[in-house]
């Protein structure tokens, strides 16, 4: 996972674009800076007891010199946040893309966080230790062009010629997996938008 340009989570579904709404996220009366949202956020993670060191803030916006997200910047196309971090030696993640701009976004996080220290601090810990299960952050896909077995500068006519041998070969209706075959279909969609179908 990278700190910028954002590393959206595996599995986590997208907001669509016609869907995001502006928040009612502020600091003082005026809109929250990206700066903002990240000192709320690892607050949060600190009130976890979640040391900074082990927390990755991923966005689209370019990082300060400390490597945190900076302030001041035209809002990017894609305003989602992620948050990757560790505690007890797992690996957690929560990304949010519901709101139009990456400070809220940000905020939308330590909102969350926060809520969810209210349900421990009055005796759901074994909820919120279950609700954190679905926080665990997977491990990152292997690229398409492995999957497929193609060079990553391979053609998309290849590329195709590839994906439609794998997919005979491992079509469930012919006994294959059914993951191998996700995974062939994932890597043909990845291959399809990063060689310009």
């Amino acid at each position: 996972m990278t700190k910028f340009p954002l590393s959206w989570p595996t599995g986590w579904k997208r907001t669509d674009r016609y869907r995001r709404a502006d928040a009612s996220f502020s600091k003082a009366g005026r809109p929250l800076s990206v700066y903002d949202g990240t000192t709320r956020l690892l607050g949060e993670l600190r009130r976890f007891g979640v040391r900074e060191s082990d927390v990755i803030i991923s966005t689209n916006v370019k990082l300060r010199l400390d490597g945190l997200p900076l302030s001041n910047q035209s809002e990017p196309a894609d305003c989602g946040a992620a948050v990757y971090w560790k505690k007890s030696g797992k690996n957690q993640v929560m990304a949010t893309d519901r709101y139009t701009k990456v400070a809220d976004n940000l905020a939308a996080l330590a909102s969350t966080l926060e809520a969810m220290r209210a349900i421990e601090r009055h005796g759901g810990a074994v909820i919120l230790e279950r609700a954190f299960l679905g926080f665990t952050a997977l491990p990152a896909p292997k690229p398409w062009h492995e999957v497929l077995g193609v060079q990553p500068f391979t053609t998309l006519h290849f590329a195709k010629v590839r994906y439609r041998e794998l997919a005979t070969e491992c079509h469930p209706d012919k006994g294959g997996d059914p993951e191998r075959m996700a995974e062939i279909n994932r890597a043909w969609s990845d291959a399809q938008r990063e060689l310009g179908a």
